[in-house]
């Protein structure tokens, strides 16, 4: 009996485990890619430019030249993130507070509050993640690196600061896309995985 409801349990959460990665539609993260059902997706992280300080030529001449990068490579996609923390959820907590408290002098703080959040949500407006998405099909092992590689050389010849994504930057980007988690440090493969011991 004991043996079947281990079992039970065991297949209860594989279920919920595939469930997980059928929804998200990864197979796996490798040192450099996401590996999913529809390719292997490589991600190059762009810094961005701060165009609010360009004249109109120097913003044309940026737009020239990722476009002299984008018409070179096939499969090719983009992504914008938001790289900071969202706190509208919190700001909504407060406004309820606010209009269901009675003191005078609670309302005034929870307004404060709401002033502080905004505050600090304007000065992290502009911290986004740019990222060019190289979806690999069926290329060879043996093409795939110096191919990379001429993308990424093409970047830097047309004034682009790029770096290709990791493992960790690629759990990290899927943390923000996912969940807005932008505070996370360190992401583990599994729930609770630096609590496991291992037996002998």
């Amino acid at each position: 009996m004991e043996g079947k409801s281990v079992s039970k349990k065991a297949k209860q959460q594989k279920n919920q485990a595939d469930s997980t990665r059928s929804l998200m539609g990864i197979s796996s993260i490798t040192e450099h890619s996401l590996v999913t059902g529809h390719g292997e997706l490589v991600f190059f992280m762009l810094k961005p430019t701060n165009i609010s300080v360009l004249s109109d030529s120097n913003v044309g001449a940026r737009i020239y030249a990722l476009m002299n990068v984008l018409k070179g490579i096939a499969e090719i996609e983009m992504l914008c993130l938001n790289s900071r923390e969202n706190f509208e959820e919190n700001k909504n907590y407060l406004r309820g507070r606010e209009e269901a408290e009675q003191n005078p002098v609670i309302r005034k703080l929870l307004q404060q509050d709401m002033t502080s959040l905004d505050r600090m949500q304007v000065q992290m407006a502009t911290a986004r993640e740019f990222l060019l998405i190289i979806r690999l099909r069926n290329e060879k092992e043996s093409e795939v690196k110096p191919y990379l590689s001429r993308i990424e050389k093409s970047l830097k010849d047309q004034g682009f600061t790029t770096k290709k994504a990791d493992e960790h930057d690629i759990k990290r980007l899927l943390g923000v896309y996912y969940e807005q988690n932008v505070t996370t440090e360190k992401y583990e493969d599994f729930d609770g995985e630096r609590w496991v011991i291992f037996g002998d």
